[in-house]
């Protein structure tokens, strides 16, 4: 796991109002750039088969999304009068207000002790690069219907050889679990929901966008901006996942990722090699706010 940056502050430091503001602000204009696209199609009721995951998948609307979070062990001055006092998992003091660590921490100590060792676990370990992006294709194997109501780029049979033809070994459980009944067993692992901080590993491309989810269960005790930056990793690596799949997303501007051919894997796992140390430094900085907030308690 790379190194991570032990924060020497003490347990609380006062924000000046100009500085929390300015970062807020900051944040908030960053998120509304990062969801604009995807408000403007919800109010035409347009879908997106790749972006539209990112909403559904991962159910954090944008408006909660533009929520700047300080995390831990700051307080921001003059806040007491906004609604940000009425926040959850906030309290305030005086007029200053701060994130309520130690109510957190009480009420979801377990659901935060299984994220740190999760993502401490996944960095720690040797990134894999040999899947090709095959989960997807495992997915539609032999399969009639489909997840997505897209057409195939190489049609059903040709697809099924592209399986058939190598070995597939997917370590995250949230994709081998819609394997279709005939790709079950051409995988030589078998992930468990139980056993997920067993197997996760860096390389994987799911298991880099799942940071997102994780900074959303930790709530306000990941700052705004490590959050928006699990956001942006995780639209970036559904992008590949979908240029690599079986399916052609040419007409929504994703040109194939061809990983049938030797120079389709090549260019999958140089952004697979990317990603990898991406996550893993996002995976540092989220264990870095957990750790800020036990020392603020």
């Amino acid at each position: 796991m790379p190194a991570l940056i032990r924060d020497t502050r003490d347990p609380t430091t006062a924000l000046p109002r100009a500085e929390w503001q300015a970062r807020d602000d900051a944040h908030r204009q960053r998120a509304d750039d990062l969801t604009a696209d995807w408000r403007v199609r919800v109010q035409r009721g347009e879908k997106h088969p790749i972006e539209d995951f990112l909403f559904t998948y991962y159910p954090l609307k944008p408006g909660l999304l533009r929520r700047w979070h300080p995390g831990a062990g700051l307080e921001l001055t003059d806040a007491a009068s906004l609604d940000r006092a009425t926040w959850r998992w906030y309290r305030t003091e005086g007029t200053g207000v701060t994130v309520d660590a130690a109510a957190l921490l009480e009420a979801r100590g377990s659901t935060v002790d299984f994220i740190e060792k999760l993502l401490s676990r996944t960095a720690a370990r040797v990134s894999q690069f040999g899947c090709f992006g095959l989960h997807e294709w495992a997915m539609v194997y032999r399969q009639g219907e489909h997840r997505h109501p897209v057409p195939l780029r190489l049609g059903q049979a040709a697809t099924d050889e592209v399986v058939e033809s190598h070995h597939i070994g997917c370590s995250h459980f949230d994709a081998f679990r819609f394997f279709t009944p005939d790709a079950v067993p051409r995988n030589r692992l078998r992930p468990t929901r139980e056993g997920v901080a067993e197997l996760e590993q860096p390389g994987c491309l799911h298991a880099g966008m799942d940071v997102y989810k994780w900074a959303i269960k930790l709530g306000p005790l990941v700052p705004g901006e490590v959050l928006l930056d699990a956001f942006a990793l995780a639209r970036d690596i559904r992008w590949l996942d979908m240029r690599a799949s079986p399916y052609d997303m040419a007409p929504w501007g994703a040109e194939p990722v061809a990983i049938e051919t030797p120079e389709g894997k090549a260019e999958y796992v140089r952004q697979q090699r990317a990603f990898a140390d991406r996550s893993n430094a996002l995976r540092a900085r989220v264990v870095e706010a957990i750790q800020v907030a036990r020392r603020a308690v």
